[in-house]
């Protein structure tokens, strides 16, 4: 028999999910669709905050730490050989410091937009691979929280002395092409590092919810994942 094939819309409209090669219908149709993504993303949001916003959420997990760039490791050993491990150390320690007290101010943005979460963007999250709810986050977040991290970011960074040389030698490394531009101020590379590190551990907690979604104890997250 020929597979009939169903646009996003269409599919919208019917309440139903392409799962590899089946189609299924959500048993209340296009709320419940829409419901269960709500709930997926707002509960991942919420336990990567609750993770990285606190103290060594960001400094004590391997997955998220925010080294030194690779290009300043050079530079680094010289001032430990120099004496200089303690103010490597500091400098390290401020930027993931800096991080965790970024994070929290990401919450009420990422809940309002999965408020602002229409029933097409649920069925294409749905259908999604298994980090499109962090995909739908990142390319509705990014930008704004950029904004809103960078001062935060700026004002833990601005106590530690290494902090100027940073700028500075990184200055002189995005002309010869060492550094992306971006990163050529500590306040922009580690508010980079931190939303990278927001948008992983969501992507974690996507992963979970998608691997156990009768785990989670939410009967609507069991209904629209666990198919």
């Amino acid at each position: 028999m020929q597979r009939r094939r169903f646009s996003c819309a269409a599919l919208a409209g019917l309440g139903l999910s392409l799962a590899g090669d089946r189609l299924y219908a959500f048993s209340l149709g296009d709320v419940d669709a829409s419901a269960g993504v709500k709930a997926a993303l707002e509960r991942g949001a919420v336990a990567a905050i609750g993770l990285l916003g606190r103290a060594d959420g960001f400094l004590g997990n391997a997955q998220v730490r925010i080294a030194l760039p690779a290009y300043l490791n050079d530079a680094a050993r010289l001032l430990k050989a120099l004496g200089q491990q303690k103010r490597v150390d500091e400098l390290v320690t401020a930027m993931n410091r800096a991080a965790e007290s970024a994070v929290p101010q990401a919450k009420d943005l990422l809940i309002s937009t999965v408020r602002s979460l229409s029933v097409q963007d649920a069925v294409r999250i749905v259908q999604g691979g298994p980090t499109s709810v962090t995909d739908f986050f990142a390319a509705r977040t990014r930008a704004p929280l950029n904004e809103r991290f960078l001062p935060i970011v700026a004002e833990a960074t601005e106590q530690v002395s290494l902090a100027g040389k940073y700028n500075a030698v990184a200055g002189k490394a995005t002309t010869f092409g060492l550094i992306k531009k971006e990163d050529a101020h500590i306040e922009s590379y580690v508010t980079r590092k931190a939303l990278d590190g927001l948008y992983l551990i969501i992507g974690e907690e996507e992963k979970k919810i998608r691997r156990d979604p009768v785990g989670t104890g939410s009967d609507v997250l069991r209904r629209v994942f666990g198919r």
